[in-house]
C-alpha cells in the first residue's frame, strides 16, 4: 500500500534528518523532492502546491530551525499537514432517527461497488444493525446475482426484482419492504457505467429524489488515481455526495486518490477496502494513513485487527492446552487461520513500526502460499491425526500428501516442525515463561533446613 511514495518520502526525511542544523536552503531541497514525489505518487497539481506552501511556512520557523532535532520537527510537520489533507479524523457513518437509514452507493462500473455494498453490510452487522441489501443494478444480471451470493455468505438479506426495468422501480419496491421488515439499514447498490453519461446520472438524480438517503457515498478505484477523484468531483457536482468509499487500496503503490479525493471534493473517505475478503474493510483514520505513508507503522489498526480475531475465551483455552502439552496439529491449523484472518502478511508487517524496512527483501506471496499448502497438509489428516501424531505411520503420510496436493517430504516435513514447536513449548513450560504456569528460572531457591 503507498510503497512507491512511502520509499520516496522515507529517503527525503533520512537526508533532512542527517543535518546537525537545517538551513531554508536544505528545506527548500527537501521539500522540493516531498512534492516531486507526491507529484509522481498522482497526487493532484494544486493539493501538492497548497501542501508543500503550507510545510515550508512551518518548516521555516525560529522553532524547527533552532530545535536540537530539526529534522525530525520537519517530519512531524509532514505528518500534521498530511493527516489535516485527508480529514483530521474518523467519522462513523451516523443512523437516521427514523428507519431505515437509507446508504446509496454510486460510482463507475468496475470501482467495485457491489463487493463494498456487501463489506459495509457486514461491518453494519457486526455492530448490531439489521441491513438490507438492495439490488438497484437491473441493466447488470451478473451484479444481482453477485449481491444475492454475497448476501447468502453473509446471511443478510437482499431485495431483488429482476422483472423491473429501472433502478428508480427496484428502489421504491425495497423502502416499502425495509420499514415492513423492521430493517435498521437500507444499502442501496446502484447501476455504474464504464464512464460518466447524462442517462446514468438522470436516473441516480431521480432514485436521490425520491428515497432522500440519509447518505450518498461515491465508491473509487483507488489505483486509477486522479481519474477517481475527477469522477467523484464530476458526481458530487452533477448529483452531490456526502462521503467516499476507496477500494483496491491494497493494490496501490501510489496514493493519489487517497491524498487527493478529500481535498479536491471536500467529502471524508469513510471506509477503504484492503482486499478481496469480506473482512478486508477498514475504517478510514487519516492519522493511521498518514503514519503508514511516512513508515511509521499503524498499530492500532493492528490491535483492532487482532481483537477482533481472537477470542479471550479461546486464547485462554490454548494457554492451558501448552500448559498441559496437549496442543495439537489441529490447534496449530486454528492458529494459523486466525493469523490469516487478520490481513495479507505484507500488510500486517507493513503496520508494525519500521517492520516494513527490516522486510524488504521478504517474498510475502511465497510465504502465503507456504502456510496455504501447510494448512491444506493438515486439513487432509483425520481429526484423530491431527490429535495424535503417533499414528501417522508410512501408508497414512502418502495418503495425506495426495489429499493435500502436496509430497510426502512436505507432510515429514510439517510433522518435524510440529515436533519441534511442541518441545520448545515444553522447555518454555519448565522455565516459566508461559504466563500463570510453571517456575521462574531467576528466583533463588530457599535452602531446607
Amino acid at each position: 500500500m503507498f510503497d512507491t511514495l512511502s520509499d520516496r518520502l522515507q529517503t527525503v526525511f533520512k537526508k533532512l534528518r542527517g543535518y546537525g542544523k537545517l538551513s531554508e536552503k536544505n528545506i527548500q531541497e527537501g521539500l522540493r523532492e516531498v512534492r516531486l514525489a507526491l507529484l509522481e505518487a498522482d497526487v493532484n497539481y494544486k493539493v501538492v502546491k497548497d501542501f508543500t506552501e503550507k510545510v515550508k511556512e512551518k518548516s521555516l520557523g525560529e522553532s524547527v530551525l533552532k530545535s536540537l532535532t530539526p529534522g525530525q520537527q520537519v517530519v512531524k510537520i509532514v505528518h500534521e499537514e498530511m493527516i489535516s489533507l485527508m480529514g483530521d479524523e474518523f467519522h462513523k457513518i451516523s443512523m437516521s432517527p427514523n428507519p431505515p437509514t437509507g446508504l446509496m452507493l454510486m460510482g463507475l462500473q468496475g470501482s467495485g461497488k457491489t463487493t463494498s455494498a456487501a463489506k459495509l453490510a457486514n461491518l453494519l452487522k457486526t455492530e448490531g444493525k439489521k441491513v438490507l441489501l438492495v439490488a438497484a443494478d437491473p441493466y447488470r444480471p451478473a451484479a444481482i446475482e453477485q449481491l444475492v451470493t454475497l448476501g447468502d455468505q453473509l446471511k443478510v438479506s437482499v431485495y431483488a426484482d429482476k422483472e423491473a426495468q429501472n433502478g428508480l422501480t427496484i428502489c421504491q419496491g425495497a423502502i416499502k419492504f425495509a420499514r415492513t421488515g423492521g430493517y435498521d439499514c437500507m444499502i442501496l447498490d446502484t447501476a455504474g457505467r464504464l464512464h460518466v453519461d447524462e442517462e446514468m446520472m438522470l436516473e441516480l438524480k431521480q432514485i436521490k429524489e425520491c428515497i432522500n438517503p440519509h447518505e450518498v457515498i461515491f465508491v473509487a478505484d483507488a489505483m486509477t488515481g486522479q481519474d477517481a477523484v475527477n469522477a467523484a468531483k464530476s458526481f458530487d457536482r452533477k448529483i452531490g455526495i456526502d462521503s467516499v468509499i476507496l477500494t483496491k487500496i491494497d493494490g496501490d503503490a501510489r496514493g493519489g486518490a487517497a491524498l487527493s479525493i478529500r481535498a479536491v471534493t471536500g467529502k471524508p473517505i469513510r471506509y477503504v477496502g484492503t482486499g478481496e475478503k469480506i473482512e478486508f474493510f477498514e475504517p478510514f483514520h487519516p492519522d493511521r494513513m498518514a503514519s503508514r505513508i511516512l513508515g511509521m507503522g499503524d498499530v492500532l489498526s493492528l490491535i483492532e485487527k487482532a481483537q477482533n480475531a481472537y477470542s479471550e475465551d479461546k486464547a485462554k483455552e490454548l494457554q492451558k492446552k501448552i500448559a498441559r502439552n496437549s496442543f495439537t496439529l489441529e490447534d496449530f491449523r486454528d492458529q494459523l487461520q486466525q493469523i490469516r484472518n487478520l490481513g495479507p502478511l505484507e500488510q500486517i508487517i507493513g503496520m508494525i513500526p519500521g517492520a516494513k524496512k527490516m522486510a524488504k527483501k521478504t517474498d510475502f506471496k511465497e510465504d502465503e502460499k507456504k502456510l496455504i499448502r501447510l494448512e491444506a497438509v493438515i486439513n487432509s489428516m483425520t481429526r484423530e491425526e491431527r490429535n495424535n501424531l503417533v499414528v501417522i505411520g508410512g501408508s497414512r503420510r502418502k495418503r495425506i500428501a495426495k489429499g493435500s496436493g502436496t509430497t510426502t517430504q512436505e507432510v515429514n516435513q510439517v510433522l518435524s516442525q510440529f515436533n519441534q514447536m511442541q518441545k520448545a513449548m515444553k522447555q518454555m513450560k519448565k522455565m516459566g515463561m508461559i504466563p500463570g504456569f510453571g517456575g521462574n528460572p531467576f528466583k533463588k531457591k530457599r535452602k531446607r533446613r
